[in-house]
């Protein structure tokens, strides 16, 4: 049960902390020619990753906060296709030497919107571009609703070694209020068909506050969940957004529980996954105690990027596709959101660049700290001070803040050591929020902290 002090934390509006700085942060980019110099100035010696977002999706479910549409003509999709493939093109040309792509992940909207032929033909141009290593991993996100064999065979032969499969919720009620009908025998065949193909490390991601879900059906789709052994589950909290996603309003507000609901869901779906054996990784992941995403964080080199936790720690991420982040040495890109945009900028042999931030020394000292807080729930903030270069007491002021979190339990302090113990795993965010400089100027344009 959630103290005063607790709820009152949890209706705080706060980033996520994928990044520092967030993504509110990045700039129109005013032309591609200074993050050019970004990707050509990769190092012999880098290993790189790439995301590859596809903005479409073969049905739309109202939660969705993700830049994607339904395309009911494939037309526009294969259209797409064409111009992803110019695009890998032309990145890999302005890329400067490198070791190899380590990780290659294809997120959305949903990819298996993609035809089969086309994800196969992707898959291998990637691999051929940016010289995808022989220990690769390559990921997926599916919706597993919309999952044909004939795709499942395409993800085999690409040598997808990972699938992310959507679930969200097996309660048929709430299912039809988010209009993602999935029942669990079809989950429970796309699990089989993906494992027969040799996709053996799978993700489930569920969700708490959705209209209609209790602790009690939220913890009832953990435990179906887990009765299909994915490796690594997520469990993410709805962001109630309408006023920016416009089919959000097909959600009633009557629905949606209140904070203190959020809550109790959210810890009915922690103590199913715990009692299933489950490890929790920092904010909202739980893996196998084998999974080397838990193995990472027993280690302390767990990292955090814009898909959520990893073990990934590529200093190079390469953007490919409309919205997508990249993350390079001198600062953050984004592509053109937009669709179309992004598309003119690709057939008139450009970068779809839209947006930059040039990162600083401050800002990578933030950084530092936020992701090991985000990762370990422990910073020495003195020893990461150190480490980039400043004087211990550099973020004293930060630290003060923080200290006046400790009656509220949310950590505690010791010198310059912040601590969240347990009971504060889930306010996370509120202790990182006291390094980031930046949050007064986009607070309100942030999800709730649960």
């Amino acid at each position: 049960m959630a103290t005063t002090a607790q709820l009152r934390h949890a209706g705080r509006n706060l980033p996520r902390y994928t990044s520092y700085p967030t993504a509110l942060a990045f700039t129109p980019g005013e032309g591609a020619e200074a993050p050019r110099g970004w990707l050509s100035g990769t190092r012999p010696e880098d290993v790189i990753s790439a995301y590859v977002h596809v903005p479409f999706c073969r049905r739309l479910c109202w939660y969705c906060g993700c830049h994607t549409t339904v395309a009911h003509e494939y037309d526009r999709i294969g259209a797409f296709y064409e111009t992803l493939e110019r695009e890998v093109d032309i990145v890999a040309d302005a890329l400067g030497p490198h070791a190899g792509a380590a990780h290659l992940h294809f997120g959305g909207g949903s990819p298996n919107a993609l035809s089969p032929e086309h994800f196969l033909s992707l898959t291998r141009k990637l691999a051929d571009r940016f010289q995808l290593r022989a220990d690769a991993e390559v990921a997926v996100e599916l919706d597993p609703g919309m999952l044909s064999e004939d795709f499942v065979d395409a993800l085999g032969e690409a040598g997808v070694t990972r699938a992310s499969l959507g679930v969200q919720t097996f309660d048929p009620v709430v299912q039809e209020k988010v209009n993602r009908i999935q029942p669990v025998e079809m989950v429970e065949a796309a699990v089989s068909r993906l494992r027969r193909n040799g996709i053996g490390k799978l993700n489930f991601d569920l969700m708490y506050g959705l209209p209609a879900q209790t602790p009690e059906n939220v913890a009832e789709s953990v435990r179906l969940a887990l009765d299909l052994k994915p490796d690594r589950v997520a469990v993410f909290g709805y962001a109630h957004v309408p006023w920016m996603k416009k089919h959000q309003v097909m959600i009633k507000d009557a629905d949606l529980a209140d904070v203190e609901g959020r809550w109790a869901q959210a810890d009915a779906a922690d103590a199913a996954l715990v009692e299933g054996g489950y490890v929790r990784i920092g904010l909202d992941h739980y893996a196998r105690p084998e999974d080397p995403l838990a193995k990472a964080a027993a280690a302390g080199t767990l990292r955090r990027n814009f898909q959520g936790y990893t073990d990934d720690p590529a200093p190079v991420l390469v953007p490919i596709g409309p919205s997508s982040i990249g993350h390079f040495r001198e600062g953050f890109v984004q592509n053109a959101i937009a669709t179309d945009a992004w598309g003119a900028a690709v057939h008139a042999g450009e970068l779809p660049l839209a947006r930059k931030l040039p990162v600083g020394p401050q800002d990578r000292l933030r950084a530092a700290v936020i992701e090991r807080l985000m990762c370990d729930l422990r910073v020495d903030v003195a020893a990461v001070c150190e480490a980039q270069g400043f004087a211990p007491d550099a973020l004293d002021d930060c630290v003060a803040q923080a200290r006046e979190l400790e009656d509220d339990g949310i950590c505690t302090v010791e010198g310059r050591v912040l601590t969240v113990p347990e009971e504060g795993r889930r306010l996370m965010r509120v202790a990182a929020a006291c390094f980031d400089e930046r949050l007064p100027a986009t607070q309100g344009r942030h999800a709730k902290a649960v």
